[in-house]
């Protein structure tokens, strides 16, 4: 399944668009990280139950879950995502389709042989294509295929919606060769890359004019050349349906039809029960269901000790049932309710058990991995020094065993941003920032000016009447803003203040003024605290808690201040609860540096999201947590985590992250948004601080990565455009070192050069890698050569049932 935290298309959009604050670093022994020999890591294979074609049976049809149907089946528009790649490559040519090592490997169903044959005065690589290969229209894939787009993507016709166009830009010509078969390519600048390219391969018919390509392969492909044909798509029943291709000219497919069935996430145990699908990325959770199913196999038809009614106690069960006989009408009849309630629940799980019995759990590392990314745009973010404090915070080691070692796969954290382990070119490069250590860290903030007191210290040039010295105890009306930074007028005391979502901030930015009673309720917090050891550090981190979504309405009615500042439980909205904009009809109040109310929005109404839940309790004062801070300001970070039921794993790493940062005086405020919203409108938009999401690996980094690590550029309107740099770190030598391996035709060079580049984007601290995602996928156990791919690409021929079982498969008896 896809997971939250990966951008919606990327393995397409990654290779489309050319991409951290300008300069190069000052780095000790930087060279040295990136040079020598490879590392000898290997990556974990692949789990799919191999077998020899002759053993798998001829005919039948498997199920294989997807997200949702496909916005589109054309690869190179913005909205295609996993379902498109997942469903075209059956479809279409791909000429260099990923090996189990994560290498491009020549498709002999396509070409006969691809290289470059000349490098000077220009490159030029010829394809001698396989002289079977045909359309499903019976039509020759030749130059034409090729031409079209080529066309398309190059980026010259802006009436072509194409999201990717990397490389074909530097193509200056296609011709045919010696014949029809022959397809010669001559570049105008040298592409290290050029097996990315013409992958999948589309017909002329779709590429040849920008009708045909923005809307002739959105919702079907009439010409494919695949092992498999696209019979039938269905909205209702949620499918797409592929078909047996009659003129392929390979290995001939073992399945008469192959069917992309549409199940959501939390639906997957439930379709594998019911023999919906055969095939189904899953959780862990559902990884143990069956693990456990196929455990309790031989238990003699025993109750089973887990799922619903196994955490009853004897004692429990017993005064149930007394209840339920009880003379007591009222709870006898509640008693009763529940116990039926519980049987029933009882015989379903235990129903859905023995069917799961029927699946194995496929498990390998996804070729993706995940990386903790630190917006560096603006706030204490934007000094390298703080990035690298945070860096040298995280046992990233932990932080791997949390996700993958109850998965029982490797848990060792990634050292690299262009390659994973296994992957030809893969070194660690994390050196170059230096390994996890807390004085380290805790010496890289004091060198940046966050020390203990700093919090409680004023801002340093503050000019008189200024609004710092106004919160320090002038007269209760609300502070003018300084003219020089801000350019609106703060609210009036007796009204709510909004919230100001400033990401634009610096270090030097003055705070929005509170109001009279909040002053006065920070200065008894202030005070307060020098006398008070440190709170519980997870305590400290739940009152910073904010789920978006999960809350009252503004208006309201509010519990009572009971004593001090610390046992308010209203609060204003979290610095981090920036809601998308088309659901927020008023943004609100920034909370007191003590975690005081500055304001609160009484609107009769509100977007749900917008405030934090009633008797969540206020977040204690800066001192009492022993918090960083400088200029009156305390070191603390805007933490987004997505709150779907999907992303247990990146919450919990998330909460292992912010107790590493609390050990060295930085603050989390974490805040949980919506999975649907949680890249559009939060990592894309940079309303974070700190972050976990993913990113594909590729064969191709200098191409792929560029757009991810590279400088962002100043637009016209002021703004930065930032590509796929959601981190917005970055330095000119990066973006050389990536222009130079993308040039370089020597393999080892550019390897050399992505490992310099690599070097240079750890130092740059703006994405820490964790790592590498666990792939887990339950497949019939009756199935062969279907699972977790790992890096390889499938090959969908060669998907079918073992031992003849086809007509019996579970998706078949119970249609």
């Amino acid at each position: 399944m896809s997971h939250v935290g990966v951008p919606r298309g990327t393995v397409r959009k990654r290779r489309s668009l050319a991409l951290l604050t300008a300069g190069v670093l000052t780095i000790p022994v930087l060279a040295g990280c990136s040079s020598g020999d490879e590392e000898t890591a290997r990556g974990v294979p692949q789990d799919i139950a191999p077998a020899a074609r002759e053993t798998v049976a001829d005919g039948s049809t498997v199920n294989w879950a997807v997200d949702a149907l496909p916005a589109t089946f054309n690869a190179f528009q913005a909205d295609a995502d996993s379902a498109t790649t997942r469903i075209t490559g059956a479809l279409l040519p791909t000429l260099f389709p990923m090996d189990r090592t994560g290498q491009p490997k020549l498709n002999p169903d396509y070409l006969e042989s691809a290289k470059v044959i000349e490098r000077e005065p220009k490159q030029v690589v010829l394809y001698k294509l396989n002289q079977q290969a045909v359309w499903s229209d019976g039509r020759e894939i030749g130059a034409p295929d090729f031409v079209a787009q080529w066309r398309a993507l190059r980026g010259k016709d802006s009436a072509f919606w194409t999201a990717r166009n990397a490389g074909y830009e530097r193509i200056e010509k296609i011709e045919r060769g010696a014949d029809d078969l022959q397809v010669r390519v001559t570049f105008s600048k040298p592409y290290a890359d050029w097996r990315a390219l013409f992958s999948p391969l589309y017909p002329k018919e779709i590429t040849g004019s920008p009708d045909a390509f923005n809307d002739g392969a959105r919702t079907t492909l009439k010409n494919t050349a695949g092992p498999f044909v696209l019979r039938s798509v269905s909205k209702s029943k949620g499918t797409v349906t592929l078909a047996r291709n009659p003129r392929w000219w390979g290995d001939r497919a073992k399945l008469d039809t192959l069917v992309f069935r549409a199940v959501a996430a939390k639906d997957r145990t439930q379709a594998l029960a019911d023999g919906t699908v055969d095939v189904a990325d899953i959780d862990a959770a559902t990884a143990d269901r069956i693990t456990l199913a196929r455990r309790d196999r031989g238990n003699n038809g025993q109750p089973l000790n887990h799922g619903p009614g196994s955490e009853i106690t004897p004692a429990q069960a017993l005064r149930s049932w007394a209840q339920a006989h009880g003379s007591d009408e009222d709870a006898a009849e509640i008693a009763q309710a529940a116990r039926e309630k519980n049987r029933k629940a009882v015989v379903a799980y235990a129903a859905e058990q023995k069917a799961l019995r029927d699946f194995a759990v496929r498990k390998s590392l996804e070729p993706a991995y995940t990386q903790l990314a630190l917006n560096g745009e603006s706030g204490p973010l934007a000094d390298d020094r703080v990035r690298r404090a945070v860096a040298r915070a995280l046992d990233r080691e932990e932080l791997a065993r949390t996700v993958l070692g109850p998965l029982g796969l490797p848990a060792k954290p990634l050292g690299s941003h262009l390659a994973l382990a296994g992957q030809p070119g893969y070194k660690d490069g994390s050196g170059a920032l230096g390994e996890q250590n807390t004085k380290e860290a805790q010496a890289l903030l004091a060198d940046a000016g966050w020390t203990r007191g700093g919090a409680a210290e004023p801002p340093k040039d503050t000019k008189a009447g200024s609004e710092a010295e106004k919160k320090d105890g002038k007269d209760g009306k609300d502070a003018e803003a300084d003219a020089e930074k801000k350019t609106t007028d703060d609210a009036e005391a007796d009204k709510d203040s909004e919230e100001e979502t400033d990401k634009d901030s610096t270090d030097k930015a003055d705070k929005d003024s509170a109001d009279n009673e909040a002053a006065a309720e920070r200065k008894k917090a202030d005070q307060a605290s020098a006398d008070r050891d440190s709170e519980d550090s997870a305590a400290s981190r739940d009152e910073g808690l904010y789920i978006v979504g999960d809350d009252n309405k503004p208006g309201a009615p509010a519990p009572a201040t009971v004593g001090s500042a610390s046992a308010v439980h209203v609060l204003a909205p979290a610095r981090t609860a920036a809601v998308q904009g088309t659901a927020l009809l008023r943004q609100a109040g920034l909370l007191g540096e003590d975690g005081a109310v500055a304001a609160t929005d009484k609107q009769p109404g509100g977007a749900a999201g917008a405030y934090a839940p009633v008797g969540t309790a206020a977040p204690a004062p800066a001192a009492a947590k022993g918090q960083l801070g400088k200029d009156g300001k305390t070191l603390t970070l805007r933490f987004v985590l997505p709150s779907g039921p999907g992303s247990q794993s990146l919450r919990s790493v998330g909460d292992k992250i912010a107790v590493m940062l609390e050990k060295i005086g930085i603050g989390t405020e974490i805040t949980k948004v919506p999975d649907e919203s949680y890249f559009k409108d939060h990592i894309a938009s940079g309303a974070y601080d700190l972050a976990l999401y993913s990113w594909p690996a590729t064969a191709y980094p200098a191409t792929d990565g560029r757009p991810i690590y590279a400088k962002p550029e100043p637009a016209t309107d002021g703004s930065l455009l930032v590509e796929q740099n959601y981190t917005r770190v970055g330095t000119d030598h990066i973006d050389q070192l990536f222009d130079k391996a993308a040039a370089e035709l020597d393999e080892k060079a550019a390897r050399e050069l992505m490992k310099q580049a690599d070097a240079r984007i750890w130092a740059a601290a703006g994405s820490i890698p964790l790592f590498q995602r666990p792939q887990l996928v339950a497949v019939d156990k009756k199935l062969a050569n279907v699972g977790a791919f790992g890096f390889a690409a499938p090959r969908y021929q060669d998907i079918g049932f073992k031992n003849r079982q086809a007509a019996g498969s579970p998706a078949d008896r119970k249609k």
